[in-house]
C-alpha cells in the first residue's frame, strides 16, 4: 500500500503540471484530487508549494471490524461568556465533558449495521468503554471513554463525516 508521504509527494510534484484534476484508482486506493485556481500557483523563488484539499472515496462499510484506539481526552465544554447571569441549565451544561474525535473519518455509532450502539443517552460510561468507531483510510478505530460518567447528548449522527477535535458526546461526569 502507498504510504501517506509518497501521496503528498505524488500531489506537491502533481501541483508543478498543468494538470487541474486527476482521478487514480488502484486495488487498494481510490484517489481523487482537484485543485482550485488560486492553489495551483507555485512560489519558484521560495519553492513554496500550495498543496490542495485531497479527499480520498471510500464506500461505506457494511461490516467494520472493530480496532482500538486511544479516544483524545475530554475536555470542559465552554460557557457563556458575555456579563449576563447564567441560568441553571447553562450553569448544569458548565460541568459537561466533551468526547471529541481524534482524527477525521466516518462516525459510527455501532460495531456493524446488525448490531445496537455503542452507547445511548442516559448510559453510564467508564475510561476505557468504546463510545464508537470512527473509520480514516479504511482503517475502523474504536474509540474509547477516558472519563467515567453519563452519555447526556451526541452530537453527531451515524454514518457522517466528523473533522479532528470536533465533540462527538457531551458527559456528565460523575460525582
Amino acid at each position: 500500500m502507498v504510504s501517506l508521504k509518497e501521496i503528498q509527494k505524488f500531489i506537491q510534484e502533481l501541483a508543478k503540471s498543468d494538470i487541474v484534476r486527476l482521478e487514480l484508482k488502484s486495488e487498494d486506493l481510490e484517489l481523487n484530487v482537484q485543485f482550485k485556481p488560486e492553489q495551483k500557483e507555485i512560489e519558484s523563488n521560495t519553492e513554496k508549494i500550495i498543496i490542495p484539499q485531497v479527499a480520498p472515496q471510500m464506500p461505506a462499510p457494511t461490516m467494520p471490524p472493530p480496532m482500538p484506539q486511544p479516544a483524545v481526552a475530554p475536555q470542559p465544554t465552554q460557557t457563556q461568556t458575555s456579563g449576563q447571569p447564567q441560568t441553571k441549565k447553562e450553569e448544569k451544561d458548565e460541568e459537561l465533558i466533551e468526547i471529541r474525535s481524534p482524527m477525521v473519518g466516518t462516525f459510527y455509532r455501532r460495531p456493524a449495521p446488525d448490531k445496537p450502539p455503542y452507547v445511548e443517552v442516559g448510559d453510564h460510561i467508564k475510561p476505557g468503554d468504546v463510545v464508537c468507531i470512527i473509520e480514516a483510510m479504511k482503517l475502523f478505530n474504536e474509540i474509547e471513554a477516558e472519563v467515567e460518567g453519563v452519555i447526556e447528548k451526541i452530537l453527531v449522527e451515524d454514518a457522517t463525516p466528523v473533522e479532528f477535535d470536533q465533540p462527538l458526546f457531551l458527559v456528565r461526569p460523575a460525582k
